[in-house]
């Protein structure tokens, strides 16, 4: 966290401003791309974001740690003993943990409902024991804890131009469409962590099962019939994609570049699903270094611009994502059923 940040931010007391350090790390190392764009918000949103994000990577770690050596009952408890954290230490000031303090700091500051958090954490137990879903409207009862919270958590430090509970149903879905990404580039280390989040309707509509899939992560063989169900799946997430879009034009013109540049990049890893022919299960998708250059300068001077005229009391353009970017283009899809 650079000091210009925290204070910029108000934050002084010592041990505050080295628990917002903390997260800091933790986006940096763990969120390349969310990292990015936080870096086109104006300097006194950052350490929110920061907190936010470090707060999820933090409970995301003691569920997913593939290094770790701790067994299911004691990640659970882990999580009860980061909740319990989160209980007492905003009411009583009582929490040792660094992350939960930044994040304790940064709800009261913002009144983000602290739900949104227990929804979270009640998702990443689930992680525990649930290693996969009959259908998407099970799996998005899932994805509200661990995906649609994170964007209501955000909205507050965003802000909106608008009645906040309009942009939230959006705000709601860009989070699941980041996390529906993430399933498809992870598909193959979830598999490892016992975990798949490709629905089982979806595979069955296609000819496969669970099996077939950990047959092809162990075989490293190919089948058409997974390239179908992923190539499925891709499409349903980008279909939620474009739910979420029209939100960024509701968010206060200072936070459009960093949400924006957000969306172009993380749903550019479809594209990068795609032109690597759907082979998630034997390798790692990522959007080619020249493109995320590209899309970080293209937003960097829409944040610039953005702030400029904030300054003067004007009006900033609202634009969407560029056409260049195909992840933007609408695409044919199937209606989206799961909540968010």
């Amino acid at each position: 966290m650079t000091v210009r940040e925290l204070d910029a931010a108000g934050i002084h007391d010592p041990a505050l401003r080295a628990a917002y350090a903390r997260c800091r790390e933790l986006n940096a190392r763990h969120g390349k791309t969310y990292f990015l764009a936080t870096r086109l918000l104006p300097v006194d949103r950052r350490p929110a974001v920061h907190a936010l994000y470090g707060f999820a990577r933090w409970a995301d770690d003691i569920v997913d740690d593939l290094d770790s050596t701790a067994t299911p009952g004691e990640r659970g408890r882990a999580l009860l003993a980061l909740e319990a954290q989160l209980e007492a230490g905003p009411r009583r000031g009582q929490a040792t943990e660094p992350v939960i303090r930044a994040l304790a700091d940064t709800a009261r500051r913002y009144g983000i409902d602290r739900r949104h958090f227990t929804d979270f954490l009640a998702s990443m137990r689930s992680d525990l024991t649930v290693g996969g879903y009959a259908s998407y409207e099970e799996l998005g009862r899932y994805m509200h804890g661990s995906a649609a919270v994170i964007g209501l958590q955000m909205l507050p430090v965003l802000g909106t131009v608008g009645p906040r509970e309009e942009a939230a149903p959006h705000a709601a879905a860009l989070g699941v469409a980041f996390q529906l990404t993430n399933f498809l580039r992870d598909v193959g280390e979830d598999l490892d962590r016992g975990r798949l989040y490709l629905p089982a309707e979806l595979l069955a509509s296609h000819g496969v099962d669970r099996e077939r899939f950990e047959w092809s992560r162990r075989t490293g063989a190919r089948d058409a019939r997974i390239t179908d169900v992923l190539r499925a799946a891709a499409a349903r997430n980008r279909a939620v994609y474009l739910d979420a879009l029209p939100g960024i034009a509701m968010l206060a013109p200072v936070s459009r570049p960093c949400i924006r540049t957000a969306f172009v990049l993380y749903s550019g890893i479809l594209d990068a699903i795609e032109s690597d022919g759907y082979a998630v299960l034997h390798r790692r998708s990522v959007v080619p270094r020249r493109r995320r250059a590209v899309v970080a300068l293209d937003g960097l001077v829409r944040a610039v611009a953005a702030r400029a005229v904030s300054r003067t009391g004007g009006e900033v353009p609202v634009a969407g994502p560029p056409c260049s970017s195909p992840s933007s283009r609408p695409r044919e899809a199937p209606v989206r059923e799961e909540a968010v």
